[in-house]
Order: structure tokens, then sequence, then C-alpha cells
């Protein structure tokens, strides 16, 4: 009975179709496919243009003009008319304006938050590419665990049958049997079900549909986070969290729009010149003969000073409107303080309980192998039922189905961790791939391996 169960497992796992890509190529895939990585580099660059049209209020302004007026004149005295034609070019140099000064100021925080959006949206997109990934591992091991777990109930139900059948047990355990085998399909069914779901998840950040993936080798090792001190990591989240970062730019660019605001109060200064010509046709005045045909050439400069006296009251307005939205940038920035704080302690010690989970749960595939070959012998001489040997099995199933997730779990959690923290970067994502390989084994592994140590005809 136990060398059926083993064969059957064995062929079943041996049908998976074989691993191929591995977690970096689906990153560079996403990078070039993913629509929400291209919208934030697109907002990062038109935020940089932003930046330098603010700044072009500040330089030299040099315009070329051209005029043509013709003018009649209709008097007592006189009854004429004649053509004017201008040209020339202007130059208008702000020597100071505090508005467009901290206008400019405010356009530059407002890129480097930008800058922050779009490293937290690289990061983002390591997350997303990495636990779609194991998304997939994960569903593709839960199926194979339903699977393993249909063909053994059916196998139960099958052997209960017969053995009704010579009157060796009552039709109750029959009932149980066929009972828990249908059980175990629906929940293949679902399991079918979600590895499709997963496998969408990762096509829509890479654009294609992936029969297999590599997977993680067996030795895949379970490393505490480094410093092993959840203040060290509060502390590292604090200085370097990219959303912490933008929301200090934030803040930071509100302030400087309220000094925007407040300079609407001063006086501007310009430089203003101006070179060009004048051509009078059709005029004939003694400053026409003096000017040679009259034309004439004339150049200016000068400064023009502006004073605000009285806007409607809308600098005032505008003033105490910057002054309420630097306090929400300052709460907002708080907010985000304390959510990065909890978010990283939390994740720091959800990652050592992922840790204590799969070396648990490890053993406890052990025990529950043991569980199993002993329920199994006590039924075949009559001192267990066949509830007890389908509670044994679906313990032994979930136990190997907990295990994985645990691995999975790890990784994701401690990419978390490194997002939270600042520090995810692709390097992490090329060391994690140095222990997937299309060859490692998968859930299946552990059965096989588990079940061949408590073999005695091994």
């Amino acid at each position: 009975m136990k060398k059926r169960l083993l064969s059957g497992l064995v062929g079943l796992l041996a049908a998976q179709p074989a691993v191929s890509m591995d977690l970096v190529d689906t990153y560079r895939k996403a990078l070039s496919y993913d629509s929400g990585i291209a919208t934030a580099r697109a907002t990062f660059e038109a935020q940089k243009a932003a930046s330098d049209v603010s700044r072009s209020a500040l330089l030299p302004e040099i315009v070329g003009f051209g005029e043509a007026n013709h003018t009649d004149v209709d008097s007592p005295s006189q009854d004429t008319g004649y053509k004017t034609f201008a040209y020339g070019v202007r130059l208008t140099q702000p020597l100071f304006r505090a508005q467009e000064w901290f206008r400019y100021d405010a356009s530059q925080f407002q890129t480097e938050a930008a800058r922050a959006d779009y490293n937290l949206a690289q990061q983002q997109l390591i997350l997303d590419v990495a636990s779609a990934y194991f998304g997939v591992l994960r569903a593709a091991d839960s199926l194979t665990v339903s699977r393993a777990a249909e063909a053994a109930f059916q196998r139960q139900y099958e052997q209960a049958q017969e053995r009704f059948d010579v009157g060796l047990i009552a039709i109750t355990e029959v009932y149980e049997a066929r009972a828990t085998y249908d059980a175990s399909k629906s929940q293949r069914i679902a399991a079918e079900s979600e590895l499709a779901i997963a496998r969408e998840q990762l096509a829509r950040l890479t654009g294609e549909y992936e029969e297999s993936l590599n997977n993680l080798r067996r030795n895949f090792p379970l490393g505490r986070p480094e410093p092993m001190d959840p203040s060290a990591w509060e502390n590292l989240a604090l200085d370097q969290n990219w959303q912490i970062q933008s929301a200090i730019y934030d803040l930071n660019s509100t302030e400087a729009n309220l000094k925007t605001a407040k300079s609407g109060h001063l006086p501007t200064l310009d430089l203003n010149a101006s070179y060009g010509k004048t051509d009078i046709d059709g005029l004939e005045t003694a400053v026409q003969v003096a000017t040679r045909g009259g034309e004439t050439t004339e150049g200016q400069i000068g400064v023009t000073l502006n004073v605000p006296l009285y806007l409607g009251g809308g600098t005032q307005a505008g003033v105490r409107q910057q002054r309420s939205l630097v306090t929400a940038a300052e709460q907002s920035l708080e907010t985000v303080r304390r959510d990065v704080r909890v978010n990283t302690r939390s994740l720091f010690r959800t990652v050592n309980t992922n840790i204590e989970s799969a070396l648990a749960l490890e053993q406890t595939i052990i025990s529950r192998r043991s569980a199993l070959d002993a329920t199994r012998a006590g039924y075949e001489v009559g001192t267990r039922n066949i509830v007890e040997v389908l509670d044994a099995e679906r313990n032994y199933y979930v136990a190997l189905r907990d295990f994985a997730n645990a691995r999975y779990d790890y990784v994701v959690n401690s990419l978390q961790l490194k997002q939270s923290a600042g520090t995810l970067n692709p390097q992490d994502l090329a060391d994690l791939n140095s222990w997937l390989s299309a060859t490692a084994p998968g859930i299946e592994a552990l059965a096989n391996e588990e079940a061949t140590l408590n073999d005695p005809m091994q």
C-alpha cells in the first residue's frame, strides 16, 4: 500500500513541465513592458522639464519685433497719410523677482519628489515581479500537493470499497473515504484555477505567459535579517525610505510655495534694452529730411520697477492657502513616517517568524510522515480506522504545502523589508536568482525524500 502511494506520487510529479525562465529574465521583461514603471519614468522626465520652465523666468528674454502702420491725418491745416515701418530687438533681464526665485525652488523640490517616486516605483516593480513569480511557484506547489492528495484519497476509497466488498469493514468507512476523495477533487480544481490566475498576474507584468519557471533549490538558506535589531532597521528606513523622501520634498515644495505667495507683496525690477529702426514713408517734415529720408535708428536701455499696491486681496488669500497646504504636508509626512516605522518593525518580525515556521514545518513533515506510516500500519492490523488514516494523509499534505508557503513568504517578506528600509535594488533579485535552477525539484522532492526515509523497504 505504501509502495503504491509513492509510485503514484512520483509518477504524478514527473509529469510536471520542465522549468525554464528565471527571476532576472522576468524582471528584464517587466522593465520593458510594465506600464507602471513607464508612467513613473515619464512623470519624472516631465517634472524635470517643468523645473527648466520655471528657471526660464529668471533668464534673459530676447525678442525680435516688427511693426507696420498706416496713419491718415485729416485736419483743417493738413490732409495727408503716411506709413511707418519699425523693426529691431528687445532684451528683458529680470533683476529682482522674488516670486520667480521661490517658484523655481519649489519646482526643484518637486523634481526631487518625482525622482523619489520613480525610485519607489522601481523598487515596487522589483517587489511585484518577485511576488508574482513566487506566486506562480506557490500555486504550482499547491496544485502538486492537491493532485497527490487526490490520488492518495482515491486509492484509499478504492481500497475501502474492496474491503467492504469482502466484508472486512462497514459501509460507513467507504462513505468516509468517498467524501474525503470528493473533497480533494474540489480542492484540486480550485488549485488549478489559482495557478491560472497566478500566471495571469505574472503575465500582466511581462506581457508573456510562461508555463514553467525556475524553482528554489532545496538548500536555499533562510538567513536572518542583518543587523538583527528592529530599531536599526527602523532608523535605516527613516533615513532612506523613498516614500519618506518623497514626502519630505513635497513639504519643502509647499514651504517654497508659501514664500512665493508672500513675495507677492514685493516689488519687481527688470532691465530693459532695445535697438531698432523706424522708417516713415509719405510724410514730408523737417524731421524726415534731417533723418535722411525718414529712417531713424534708436537704442534704449533702462530699468522698470513695479510695486504692487493692491491686488484685490488675492495675495493675502494665497498666503493663507499655502500655510494650510504646508500644515497638510507636515501631517502627511508624519503619517508616512509612522506607517514606515510600524511596517518596518512588523516586517522584521515577520521575516524571523517565517524562518522559525519553515524550520518547524520541515520537522513537521517528518513527524507527520511517520504518523501516517504508523496509522497505515495500524489500519492494516485493525487498530486504526479509515477516518484516522484519511486525517493522517490530509495532515501530511498540509504540512508539505505549508512548508513551501513558509519559504515563499520568507522570500517576499525579506524583499518587502528591504523596500521599507529603502535598500531594495536589482542586485537583490540577482542574488536570489542564483538560488533558482531549472533542475531544482519542487515540493514533490521533499515528499519523495521524506517518504523514502520512512519506508522500511528502502
